[in-house]
């Protein structure tokens, strides 16, 4: 019997080649209400570079639950900025010294720093040509340090760890003419973006689980602590903080019980890629995929797809490579994993197969998928109800 999933898509799709890049709204919608849920009535910052297609995140934002935007680099920006976005903030630092200038005209953007080395940075790209004060905010280092800071569980991301660390760099920017101070971001990114129940590894997951729990009580404190202490030394200077940032897809919940935390930053739950699948706390509807024609079938088992080898970024192992999603009953091949130009495929629905059938294949990571085709198809009820750009679709090639 043909799985009713997969007879949707088939239906839905018929007149479309393969390969192409689906989104299911029914799916996306529903994780956005979830994710909504999660946050618990604080506003979720987008971040673009989870969907990467300018259309669905206009229509995201669109929604009560979401506001403003976490655009990954500075170019990219600029050029939301430019198609009428607004509340725009850079999620890393910059050393763009021709983007920088283009900034000092005055766009709605503010750029991310966490040394005074990045403040000198900027104003030797900008010297006297600002228009406005550049708004900065400050990253600080959400990681858990252990055994005095020998053994530091995060991302390496902000050298900037404790309050004092925060304060000296805060008072650098109030100090310095032409920059203003908005806000604090702290992505806790060993809890927000690990899955806590990998499949088959019991005792991983258990680590895990312990590893967050703690982390995360120790930045509750930490960054309550820093919030309370720098927004005390910007309302003296009269620069009150506007934004203090936080989470993710996988933490919504757990980052919004903060007090000290005003917003929250998602985007990946919306399409809800594989990497997901390893957590407890939410588990998105698959929204975001790809269909591959079958172009061989080289022996009993085994069906060959056109291309596929899209592997997500991250540590290179098994979990950032798509994977067969439909029809159910197939796996990548342990040898060859997925290609550039043929992705095998062994299964016992292999044999129920024939050479320009569809498979349909889920991405590790959620907006990674978006720079290989120019555009996307969104699937609405029963039929395709449009095509839209990608960021490639539109001639934009961003990180």
């Amino acid at each position: 019997m043909r799985d009713a999933r997969l007879e949707r898509l088939e239906r839905a799709t018929a007149g479309i080649e393969a390969p192409f890049a689906l989104i299911d709204l029914d799916a996306l919608w529903a994780n956005a209400a979830d994710m909504e849920r999660r946050a618990g009535g604080k506003p979720i910052r987008l971040a673009s570079k989870s969907l990467r297609c300018r259309a669905l995140q206009e229509r995201v934002l669109e929604r009560p639950g979401f506001r403003g935007t976490l655009a990954f680099t500075l170019p990219e920006a600029l050029w939301l900025a430019a198609q009428g976005a607004q509340d725009l903030l850079v999620a890393y630092p910059t050393a763009d010294a021709h983007a920088l200038r283009r900034l000092a005209g005055g766009a709605p953007v503010t750029v991310m720093i966490d040394s005074v080395e990045q403040l000198e940075l900027i104003e030797r790209a900008v010297g006297s040509s600002r228009s406005a004060a550049i708004r900065v905010c400050i990253d600080v280092d959400a990681g858990w340090w252990i055994f005095g800071g020998r053994v530091r569980v995060g991302v390496k991301r902000s050298p900037l760890h404790s309050r004092e660390q925060v304060l000296a760099l805060a008072r650098a920017v109030i100090a310095r003419d032409g920059f203003e101070l908005v806000g604090l971001m702290a992505y806790e990114a060993q809890i927000a973006g690990l899955g806590d129940a990998p499949v088959g590894r019991p005792l991983r997951a258990a680590m895990i689980r312990a590893i967050q729990a703690r982390s995360g009580r120790e930045l509750a404190v930490r960054r309550s602590a820093i919030v309370a202490a720098v927004r005390e030394l910007a309302d003296a200077a009269g620069t009150p903080l506007a934004l203090v940032n936080g989470g993710g897809s996988g933490s919504l919940e757990r980052t919004a019980a903060e007090p000290a935390v005003s917003e929250l930053t998602a985007g990946s739950g919306l399409y809800g890629p594989t990497l997901f699948d390893a957590y407890r706390s939410f588990a998105p509807r698959p929204a975001a995929m790809f269909a591959l024609p079958v172009v061989r079938r080289p022996a009993r088992g085994v069906v060959t797809a056109l291309g596929g080898g899209y592997p997500a970024s991250g540590p290179a192992d098994g979990a950032r490579l798509a994977r067969p999603y439909l029809p159910p009953g197939l796996r990548l091949d342990g040898q060859e994993g997925g290609g550039e130009v043929q992705t095998p495929l062994l299964g016992a629905a292999a044999d129920g197969m024939a050479v320009g059938d569809r498979v349909y294949m889920r991405h590790a990571k959620a907006g990674e998928l978006c720079e290989r085709f120019a555009c996307v198809h969104l699937l609405e009820g029963e039929r395709v109800v449009e095509q839209v750009p990608t960021y490639r679709g539109e001639g934009q090639c961003f990180l």
